[in-house]
């Protein structure tokens, strides 16, 4: 198939003259600013630990989704000790991470707690460096610190009978496209924070401007557009993680709108609607966050070693079953004699209830 025989967005002169129905994204404006006051104001009322869990909690959701959202899996730990080093938050049982999960961790930080530093081309590049530290994706060398310079197609299905989603515009336009872009985001806001949050996203991803990588720079740039929109530094929600959970939709909407009628408004509905259940479905872990915070609280004055206390944290982050000596003793990585002196330290203490089972079947659980 000819490249560029189809029409797309792009090809429009006037293409980046977005027509938003601002009547039509007003009320669900509201929402999200509502929600947002809420979840702010209730963290603003817990201690400084209890925020910094949250953010951690949340910056590590945002590299696991946006990655796994292009089919790569990173491990959860080296992700959460990665963030944690470069926060400056200070956590036992940190693991080594690989290079690949700390160029995104470092794309994301510099998206959130750099929000309000302009975006600019070597810093575009920085970015799509961090993601390609060996200049390859895959077995293929790509460009790093710079443009494409082939013609770049979005396409699904075997060889022989591929499909194509989309084309993004041709490599000798994507300079003077991209100078349009950072010039838009550098200019004084002209609608919503939010809703420059969703557009942003959309044209970066519309111009398509690198060889790889550019769903994860695009969301990115929509993170780091939220950050604005909210004048914080303080993340309580994932939205790479909604997106993860909707994929086949965000897929969808994008390519429908990508067409050549030039109406973005079902993406930007679209994209709206992904934020307010990102925040709405944060609500859950930051009641899981609050209750730990008051578990901690109530039993601040009892002393105990940081084999409890990390067993503890594991017993309130949902871990499965019953709490039983032998399941302590497995993940304390200790004898079963000393995990019953944990445990039974911690009876005595008031922290851990005993069953009314005995023997064998006698298990514990947490006195909140």
């Amino acid at each position: 198939m000819p490249i560029y025989e189809k029409r797309y967005i792009h090809n429009r002169p006037d293409w980046t003259d977005f027509e938003i129905d601002e009547s039509a994204v007003a009320s669900r404006l509201r929402e999200i600013r509502a929600l947002q006051g809420r979840q702010y104001g209730r963290l603003e009322a817990l201690g400084f630990d209890v925020r910094e869990n949250t953010i951690l909690a949340a910056l590590t959701n945002e590299v696991l989704r946006t990655s796994e959202i292009e089919g790569e899996l990173f491990d959860e730990q080296q992700v959460r000790s990665s963030v944690a080093r470069r926060l400056g938050i200070e956590r036992g049982g940190l693991v080594e991470s690989a290079r690949d999960v700390d160029g995104v961790v470092e794309m994301i930080l510099d998206a959130t707690q750099r929000y309000e530093s302009p975006l600019t081309e070597d810093r575009l590049f920085g970015w799509h460096a961090s993601l390609f530290l060996g200049g390859r994706s895959g077995l293929d060398r790509i460009t790093i610190g710079g443009y494409r310079d082939g013609i770049m197609q979005v396409v699904s299905g075997p060889y022989g009978k591929r499909r194509v989603h989309f084309e993004a515009p041709a490599p000798g336009l994507v300079q003077a496209e991209m100078d349009a872009f950072l010039a838009w985001l550098a200019a004084p806001a002209v609608t919503d924070p939010i809703v420059m949050a969703a557009i942003a996203h959309y044209w970066f991803v519309t111009i398509h401007p690198f060889d790889d990588g550019n769903g994860r720079i695009a969301r990115a740039i929509a993170e780091m557009m939220l950050a604005r929109s909210e004048n914080s530094k303080l993340r309580f929600y994932s939205m790479s993680t909604q997106i993860m959970a909707e994929r086949s939709r965000y897929y969808d909407v994008l390519e429908r709108t990508q067409q050549y009628s030039g109406d973005v408004n079902d993406w930007i509905e679209w994209f709206l609607g992904c934020l307010l259940r990102a925040i709405q479905a944060s609500e859950a872990g930051l009641s899981d966050v609050i209750r730990k915070a008051d578990f901690w609280g109530t039993h601040k004055d009892v002393e105990m070693n940081d084999r409890q206390r990390r067993i503890l944290n594991r017993m309130m982050d949902g871990f499965e079953g019953k709490m039983q000596t032998a399941k302590w003793a497995r993940m304390a990585k200790c004898s079963t004699d000393t995990a019953l002196r944990d445990i039974e330290d911690l009876v005595g203490k008031g922290v851990l209830a005993r069953s009314k089972e005995g023997g064998r079947s006698t298990s514990y659980s947490l006195v909140w």
